[in-house]
């Protein structure tokens, strides 16, 4: 079994392991794929992209992911940020990425310290980035803890879109 397949079977034991109900009352749905030599499990709304598009693909769209590369395992880190792509052309909003950054920035700070290695350092198009630390015992656990992480701040992504509302 390659490395890859290895984490593709860890990532999808793991999306098993969230609360689905609470998923779904959230609107959230999950996918655990591989991008660009990465095997990650994305968390994300359709309603925050653009509707005829996949929600996976979409030009237009924000999301939540936990992923790990060649080099994160090689350093034992499993890496985490939320992802605000093109929101201008999201479809019923008037939305300037830069200032839906520092919206939804600005109401994360509440949540920053629930956040290991976090930063907000970054352009428009990363709203926030960190990472954990992993072994191969505690590599699931960590995944689950962060994927519930992010159910308690998916809420600021609708109130910072609200406020962009047309």
């Amino acid at each position: 079994m390659t490395e890859s397949e290895k984490y593709l079977k860890i990532f999808s034991s793991v999306e098993g392991q969230l609360n689905l109900q609470l998923l779904k009352e959230m609107q959230l749905e999950t996918a655990v794929l591989e991008v660009l030599d990465c095997v990650c499990l994305k968390i994300y709304k359709k309603s925050w992209c653009s509707s005829k598009e996949d929600p996976l693909l979409a030009k237009t769209r924000i999301f939540f992911s936990i992923w790990m590369s060649d080099e994160s395992d090689k350093q034992q880190k499993l890496l985490y940020n939320i992802h605000a792509f093109k929101l201008r052309h999201l479809p019923g909003y008037a939305i300037e990425s830069r200032k839906f950054a520092n919206v939804f920035r600005s109401a994360f700070e509440a949540f920053e310290q629930q956040w290991p290695n976090v930063s907000v350092n970054y352009g428009p198009l990363t709203l926030m980035e960190g990472w954990v630390s992993f072994d191969d015992k505690n590599i699931a656990q960590q995944i689950v803890e962060l994927a519930n992480n992010f159910l308690t701040i998916a809420p600021l992504v609708d109130e910072a879109l609200a406020s962009f509302k047309k």
